[in-house]
């Protein structure tokens, strides 16, 4: 699939997902302090293995996610998209040869966690 497929795909993916979570509305600008902290939360117990309990990455695993440019490029629901797909070491893209699985090897979260946890990640730019 060709990156511009691919981003297509994700992108649609993103819009649906956020649309059931939110309503349409994503964790940007306008998340309250509660789905922040709840996000912070999520992304503690998920994420925090490979980018570090305050998104500061770790070596050899998940980068620093602290004024990301591919998060910050991404709409809240690009983000949230690209969180439930992953991306695989064979993925070009994927600059560090270690898989991120799909919903952070977390299949319980919720399309509710997802948008806490891209609020927290906003927080973090």
């Amino acid at each position: 699939m060709n990156h511009t497929k691919l981003t297509a795909s994700v992108a649609l993916t993103v819009l649906a997902a956020l649309g059931v979570a939110c309503g349409g509305g994503g964790g940007g600008a306008g998340a309250d302090g509660g789905q922040v902290a709840e996000g912070h939360k999520q992304f503690k117990a998920t994420c925090a293995v490979c980018h570090g309990p305050n998104g500061e990455g770790m070596p050899k695993l998940g980068k620093d996610l602290n004024n990301n440019e591919f998060t910050q490029n991404l709409s809240d629901d690009e983000l949230v998209a690209f969180l439930k797909k992953g991306r695989p070491a064979t993925d070009p893209l994927n600059e560090r040869g270690v898989d991120m699985p799909p919903m952070g090897g977390n299949p319980t979260l919720t399309d509710a966690d997802f948008a806490q946890i891209v609020a927290y990640v906003r927080t973090l730019q």
